[in-house]
């Protein structure tokens, strides 16, 4: 479960109430909070940061951490992905390196583009890019388009670029929400005469 709250003019007291109401909710339907897995997060962009108090759950006080992972993706207290890049760049050398051997194994371009679908991109490269890569730093983008340009190289067939990937996944979310009325975004957009653009 995922608790977001937001504290304005230093007041706490909206946000720790959600969390007992999380607890009280919890205990109802016979469900334990595991408090030692039980992580907070600050994000914090003020000048003058304070120290922050951390919040107790059924007695127990909960770990302030500087960073942690949300859906497989590694967030870290000032929003910056170079942990994530990392994280995805050594996920993407040992595919890599299996990439290489199936080479060396003489398999067809087509066998190894499936492969680098299958592992590299779909699961690794493109996991949540709709999220973190829009606010990647330079330095995390050149390494994620490194991993591109080196499986480009191994299979030996033009591979999409890691910004191209983006701007395609972003599209497809945006024409997902789109279609559906039912989406909580679905009224942030509005389609333009063409049809083909989104406002």
């Amino acid at each position: 479960m995922t608790v977001v709250g937001l504290i304005s003019k230093n007041d706490k007291s909206a946000y720790r109430e959600e969390v007992q109401q999380l607890t009280a909710w919890s205990k109802a339907n016979s469900l334990s909070l595991n408090v030692d897995k039980t992580k907070e997060i600050v994000v914090d962009f003020r000048r003058a940061q304070s120290d922050h108090c951390p919040l107790f759950i059924n007695g127990s006080s909960m770990e302030i951490v500087k960073s942690t992972k949300f859906l497989g993706v590694p967030l870290v207290e000032n929003f910056t992905w170079s942990l994530n890049t990392s994280s995805i760049s050594k996920k993407a050398q040992q595919r890599l390196y299996l990439l290489r051997r199936l080479r060396k194994a003489h398999l067809p371009p087509p066998i190894l583009t499936m492969f680098y679908r299958g592992t590299i991109l779909l699961i690794v490269l493109s996991s949540c890019i709709t999220a973190w890569f829009g606010n990647c730093a330079v330095s995390d983008r050149k390494t994620l388009q490194w991993i591109v340009r080196t499986a480009d190289k191994i299979i030996g067939v033009s591979i999409p670029s890691i910004t191209d990937m983006h701007t395609t996944c972003c599209i497809r979310k945006a024409n997902s929400i789109v279609d559906d009325p039912t989406h909580h975004s679905h009224t942030l957009f509005t389609l333009l005469p063409s049809v083909k653009r989104l406002e």
